[in-house]
């Protein structure tokens, strides 16, 4: 009888104990994370250049609201996006040495202006600081008949960082 009740407070004590140990984890994030590189193919190691940056969604909401023209909007959700250059770059004409930076943009008509930075780890762009600024460079800006949910980066075939959300499209010019 004593093996029994000895055994029953031994699989007991692991049953709760395993309970009030077992991690918690938050549900999906609204606006995931993602990656966008150059060259593309996951066959290609060797990558010239690497955005991280988080895609919210529209949502019924318009792209004036979320990243508000004439102002310095992080390029994404949550965190600012970070862009890493793994050889010397030109972008937007300018020379950018390699490295992570924090990526801002400011949306325009016709145009947006693209900001390198230098300080990483913010999150959105309430700590933006101008005098950390590496580059600043303007993009083109279009329209396209395909609408896309979800903010998103992709590089073309000529390296070039091709932003999307809604209608609105911005190519920026990288050259490695």
């Amino acid at each position: 009888m004593k093996r029994i009740f000895s055994l029953a407070i031994l699989i007991l004590s692991l049953v709760f104990s395993t309970e009030s140990t077992a991690q918690k984890f938050s549900g999906l994030d609204k606006s995931p994370a993602d990656i966008a590189s150059y060259p593309s193919s996951y066959r290609v190691s060797d990558k010239s250049v690497r955005v991280i940056y988080s895609r919210p969604q529209l949502k019924g909401r318009s792209l004036a609201d979320l990243a508000p023209a004439g102002k310095v909007w992080r390029t994404g959700a949550n965190e600012a996006a970070e862009i890493t250059f793994y050889k010397d770059a030109t972008v937007g004409g300018k020379a950018v040495k390699a490295g992570t930076y924090s990526m801002f943009t400011i949306p325009g008509d016709g145009e947006w202006t693209v900001i390198l930075n230098g300080n990483l780890n913010q999150w959105g762009a309430y700590s933006y600081d101008s005098a950390a600024d590496v580059a600043r460079v303007e993009a083109k800006a279009s329209s396209d008949s395909e609408s896309l949910e979800a903010f998103s980066m992709a590089f073309d075939d000529n390296g070039n960082l091709v932003m999307g959300w809604g209608t609105t499209r911005v190519s920026l010019a990288i050259s490695i």
